[in-house]
């Protein structure tokens, strides 16, 4: 598996990042293992979950992804500096558990290692922006992390170009490390998010891209054909927002290049987003290892300059 440098981070990815959302919600704790497994057996390397994942479903409370990570880890299948673990922090974890701020931090970091049953964490995010919390409070925290050797790089997810940009002068001028990833939500469908100025910023600046929502809640797979498709599904709501005009141009376009390809539509709208300025890696999840298989092809089908354009047009 050819392995992509990850900005500055002095780490490497795969090219797909599994989205560890779905362990503890749609995937059980067996099921979960049986996913991890086949994914590192097949030469990719990187989790991503957050401490709040996932805390929506009925009986959880948060943390429940990074405690199913953490008994896989614990299993040593896989030895742990070959495993790449992205968390998240800031997302409210109950009364008062929210948010940058640097007390709060350092609590939800531990709490975090002691579910993912590690020493370490290798890429720690910001969640979401924090407008009661200055940079360099936030920065000033990680950087007390990375020296103590909790958390080897960090980056952040849910900003646009210009709080970046504050983001990358409040480190300078503080004389602390950056955000040396982000986490954007793009898709063939939400490119507005990235493309532009964010993606230019990033290319510029040589900060790796991790995107989410890359299948865009399983619209993009091609299961979701019509309202009926969506009832009664565990992502059905969300993708339901997807079934306009826009979103059918997609799915046509994403149907005539599976035709020529032979390519499932998931795989070529992963493919796409490899192919797309300043993207490291999308983020994408399975809940079966049929699944699996067809999202670790996505990471080495190669989409003709034709097909990138045909898919351009329907989703701009």
């Amino acid at each position: 598996m050819e392995l992509r440098r990850l900005g500055k981070t002095g780490l490497s990815v795969a090219p797909i990042v599994f989205g560890g959302n779905v362990f503890g919600w749609t995937a059980d704790e067996k099921t979960s293992f049986d996913i991890l497994d086949a994914f590192f057996d097949a030469g990719f390397n990187t989790i991503d979950t957050a401490d709040v994942y996932s805390a929506w479903v009925p009986g959880n409370k948060g943390g429940d992804s990074e405690e199913i990570i953490g008994k896989w880890l614990k299993q040593n299948k896989v030895a742990r500096d070959k495993a790449v673990i992205i968390t998240k922090v800031g997302s409210e974890m109950g009364p008062g558990k929210k948010g940058l701020k640097e007390q709060y931090i350092l609590e939800a970091v531990e709490a975090s290692l002691k579910r993912l049953q590690t020493d370490y964490i290798d890429l720690y995010l910001s969640h979401w922006p924090d407008a009661e919390t200055p940079y360099e409070e936030t920065l000033g925290a990680f950087a007390k992390l990375k020296q103590q050797g909790k958390i080897r790089a960090i980056g952040c997810s849910n900003l646009d170009a210009t709080q970046l940009q504050s983001s990358f002068d409040a480190a300078e001028k503080a004389g602390l490390p950056r955000y040396d990833v982000i986490q954007p939500e793009y898709n063939l469908y939400d490119r507005a998010p990235f493309e532009g100025p964010l993606a230019d910023l990033c290319v510029k600046e040589d900060i790796g891209v991790i995107t989410y929502f890359s299948l865009a809640a399983g619209f993009l797979s091609g299961k979701y054909r019509s309202k009926a498709d969506t009832e009664g599904k565990a992502r059905g709501g969300k993708a339901a927002g997807y079934l306009d005009d826009k979103g059918l141009k997609i799915l046509a376009a994403l149907d005539t290049v599976a035709a020529e390809t032979g390519a499932k539509p998931a795989e070529i709208a992963l493919a796409w987003l490899l192919r797309k300025k300043g993207v490291t890696a999308p983020i994408a999840s399975a809940t079966s290892l049929s699944q699996l298989d067809s999202l670790m092809k996505s990471a080495t089908l190669s989409l003709s300059d034709e097909a990138m354009a045909l898919l351009d047009k329907a989703g701009g």
